[in-house]
């Protein structure tokens, strides 16, 4: 079999039904399944990449994310992360705004971005300007509550014990990246920074501008340090920002993503953890780190 179908779901609000597995298998006449998973994940093998359509025809509607691979390479050697409503579940920007006041005006231009609408680093540059004059203990406290999206842990944990190298990138800003990527362990972090004068944010951030550009570069740069095939990487994102990267990867994930991301990915997960990026490597339960 020359490929993989893995049906995932999010085990906190569902068990994967026997009888989806069996029903999605017969409609691309797939191989006997293999549980990766117990209730949480489930690969079928394919003598060909099966249909899309096909696929959600037979699920139905199901909350199931179903990713599609090719047999050989599956698991990658290189795994390069967005950290904003990706590795952890807000907009961070958007929760600075909130300290002044004006996270509905910033989230807006935010959503915009996100979704291909505005030129990203322009922008960064408008939301940030807004937040001029605003104290930097904001920070501390949106790092405070700043929360890990459910599977991120595992993720880093179980690519770096099986020797790949782990990167998180933003377009957000390295006080945030430096404390994710310290916390879970990724091996590379990258953002932009935000400029303040030692007591409350200047309105300014530095440049050049890490935009998705930035993101892909890095992409290339890192698998040709490690020596690798653009085909033996993984990266993950929601944003317009994201799109080049996830082009450009050998298995580029959508994460809940934005429509614009979510049409154009070749893979994404709408329903399930971060954990669906290690099924669709075909790692099993017993394989995963608890980081």
């Amino acid at each position: 079999m020359s490929h993989f179908l893995t049906l995932i779901v999010d085990p906190a609000t569902m068990s994967l039904p026997d009888a989806i597995i069996a029903r999605v298998r017969d409609a691309i006449q797939g191989g006997p399944p293999v549980i990766l998973s117990p209730g949480e994940a489930a690969d079928i093998p394919c003598a060909a990449a099966p249909d899309a359509a096909v696929v959600a025809q037979a699920l139905d509607g199901a909350p199931v994310d179903a990713i599609a691979t090719k047999a050989r390479g599956r698991r990658k050697g290189l795994l390069v992360a967005d950290m904003d409503s990706t590795i952890v579940t807000t907009e961070t920007l958007d929760e600075i705004a909130d300290y002044a006041g004006l996270k509905d005006e910033i989230a807006a231009i935010t959503r915009r971005s996100m979704n291909g609408e505005m030129d990203f680093a322009a922008a960064l540059q408008k939301r940030v300007g807004m937040l001029k004059g605003l104290s930097i203990e904001a920070l501390e406290k949106t790092w405070e509550r700043t929360v890990l999206t459910a599977g991120a842990r595992e993720l880093v944990a179980t690519m770096r014990a099986h020797h790949a190298t782990t990167a998180l990138v933003s377009g957000g800003f390295t006080f945030f990246t430096s404390r994710v990527a310290a916390l879970i362990g990724f091996d590379v972090h990258r953002a932009n920074t935000l400029l303040d004068d030692g007591r409350v944010l200047t309105g300014k951030v530095s440049t050049p501008i890490l935009d998705a550009n930035a993101k892909v570069e890095l992409l290339r740069e890192l698998a040709m340090a490690r020596k690798l095939r653009l085909a033996a990487t993984l990266a993950v994102g929601d944003g317009a920002n994201d799109l080049a990267m996830l082009g450009e990867a050998g298995l580029g994930v959508a994460f809940r993503a934005k429509p614009i991301v979510a049409a154009a990915a070749r893979a994404q997960v709408r329903h399930s953890t971060l954990r669906a990026l290690l099924f669709a490597q075909g790692y099993r339960l017993e394989e995963i780190s608890g980081g």
